[in-house]
């Protein structure tokens, strides 16, 4: 376990200062205020809406560009920058022959992908409901006040953090074993075009076992629960799928990396 927490707060150190670490933190922050800013634009044409309808429709933007292709490839993204650090510094074989299992090593990589992909999306959740409390109290008549959606939108979003385990999995396998970025990123590119199609044009009713499709199909599947307003179901299909990928794809890169030496 010390070596595991040891190796984990080395990826905080080694990472702090470049570019993966600050877009987990400013994509839902930028984004948010664009959205923000679109909303105040049009906010004589939003005043007629009800409070339950300006939330859905501003929560609703984020939630689709990150379910439909920013967020797998903000993933694609992730998965690299935590291991290109050594792939540019060529420090994989002394990293393994520290007195640290590799089991830790690995894990904690893995881990700490996760974890700023589940900040990202938490910070996405938190920027919508400060951002929408904020343009009710500048613009009464968007009446952002009359509803309150803050469960609703940490729930949505940790569900989406849940469906996209999947691809996490694949991609940190491959960005930790291929060198260059072109690979994983074509890779992820593809499979990211291919699950919008299986969704949106093929309608392939087993879509949900393919993992780029999951977050696709976590958010309609929310789209169409909040429509009816019907409550939300956190482990649907594509979710299941996608966290029952992510356990399998797990070990069996760690038996890969324990065999394979990394170049």
């Amino acid at each position: 376990m010390k070596g595991f927490l040891l190796s984990l707060q080395s990826e905080f150190y080694k990472s702090r200062k470049t570019l993966g670490f600050w877009s987990a933190i400013l994509l839902p922050l930028i984004l948010m205020l664009l959205v923000s800013f679109g909303f105040f634009m049009k906010a004589d044409k939003l005043a007629m809406l009800p409070p339950v309808a300006i939330w859905a429709q501003f929560a609703g933007i984020p939630i689709g560009i990150m379910g439909s292709l920013l967020l797998p490839m903000f993933i694609v993204f992730i998965a690299y920058s935590v291991n290109s650090i050594e792939h540019k510094s060529d420090t994989w074989k002394t990293l393994f022959t520290l007195p640290i299992p590799k089991w830790s090593i690995y894990t904690a990589k893995f881990l700490y992908a996760v974890l700023l992909i589940l900040i990202s999306l938490m910070l996405f959740a938190t920027f919508t409901w400060a951002f929408g409390n904020l343009l009710g109290a500048i613009q009464p008549k968007l009446k952002f006040s009359g509803y309150h959606m803050e469960k609703e939108l940490f729930q949505i979003y940790f569900k989406l953090f849940m469906a996209s385990m999947g691809i996490l999995s694949l991609q940190f396998i491959m960005s930790l074993l291929w060198k260059d970025f072109l690979k994983p990123m074509g890779i992820g590119f593809v499979g990211v075009i291919v699950g919008v199609i299986l969704v949106t044009s093929a309608r392939w009713e087993y879509a949900y076992t393919f993992p780029y499709s999951q977050p696709l199909l976590a958010v309609m599947g929310m789209s169409k629960k909040m429509k009816n307003s019907t409550s939300l179901d956190l482990f649907t299909n594509d979710v299941l799928f996608s966290l029952g990928t992510a356990v399998v794809i797990f070990f069996i890169g760690y038996f890969i990396v324990e065999r394979k030496s990394i170049k």
